[in-house]
C-alpha cells in the first residue's frame, strides 16, 4: 500500500474543521480581459516542483440578505440572469463595489435598493466562496429581521426594472431547494442556514 492510498482510507484527526489559508508564490499575474463589472486574470503560480497557470474571474465580493418577517416568511426576488437564460429566484444581493464600504452597510443598502425595505436587526448568517475554482468571489449572507418599509422607493433599471418580490414561508423555500425547483446557490445556502439557525 502506498502512502497516497493510506492517506485516502485512514481517518485523519482534525482539531477544527475549517478551510486553510495557503499562498503559493504568484510568479506573474496579468489581466487578460478587462470587463465592465469584473476582470479575468491569469496567474502563473509556483506550485510544488512546477509552475501552473490558473485563470479566474477577479471578483469584488458581494453581500446577500435573507430577510425574515415576523410570520417566518423569507423575501425572495426574481429577476432575469442572462448567463443561465432564466428568471431565477434569489435573495436580495449586490456587489461590494464601493471601496472601503462595510459589508453589513452594503447589505442594508442592497435591501433598500432592491426591495424598498429596512430591517431593525442584522447578523452575519453564513459566508461562502461561490465558485472557488473559477472566481475569487466571497459572498456574505446576512440575516435581517424586524423588517419594515424603507422611507424612500428606489428607481430600478435593466434587469432590476422588473424584479418580482414574494414573501414565502421559509419551509416552502427549503422544500423547493431540496426538490430542485430553486437552484440559485446563494438562495439555497441562505434558506438552509436560516432554517438551521431557527431550529437551534
Amino acid at each position: 500500500m502506498t502512502d497516497r492510498s493510506r492517506s485516502l482510507t485512514e481517518p485523519v484527526e482534525v482539531q477544527e474543521l475549517r478551510d486553510e489559508p495557503f499562498e503559493p508564490e504568484v510568479v506573474s499575474s496579468d489581466v487578460v480581459y478587462k470587463g465592465w463589472v469584473w476582470d479575468v486574470r491569469s496567474d502563473l503560480v509556483a506550485y510544488g516542483d512546477r509552475e501552473i497557470i490558473r485563470e479566474y474571474v477577479d471578483h469584488t465580493g458581494a453581500v446577500a440578505v435573507l430577510a425574515l418577517d415576523d410570520d417566518g416568511r423569507v423575501l425572495l426576488i426574481q429577476q432575469y440572469r442572462h448567463p443561465i437564460r432564466h428568471r431565477d429566484w434569489e435573495l436580495p444581493a449586490g456587489l461590494l463595489d464601493i471601496e472601503g464600504e462595510d459589508p453589513m452597510v452594503a447589505a442594508q443598502r442592497e435591501l433598500a435598493e432592491e426591495a424598498d425595505l429596512v430591517a431593525r436587526d442584522w447578523e452575519l448568517l453564513v459566508s461562502t466562496w461561490t465558485t472557488p475554482g473559477g472566481n475569487s468571489e466571497l459572498i456574505r449572507i446576512y440575516l435581517a429581521t424586524g423588517v419594515a418599509a424603507a422611507p424612500a422607493v428606489y428607481a430600478r433599471e435593466d434587469e432590476e426594472a422588473d424584479i418580482r418580490l414574494e414573501w414565502v414561508p421559509l419551509s416552502d423555500a427549503v422544500d423547493a431547494v431540496l426538490e430542485g425547483r430553486l437552484r440559485n446557490g446563494i438562495l439555497s445556502l441562505g434558506v438552509l442556514a436560516a432554517e438551521r439557525r431557527l431550529r437551534d
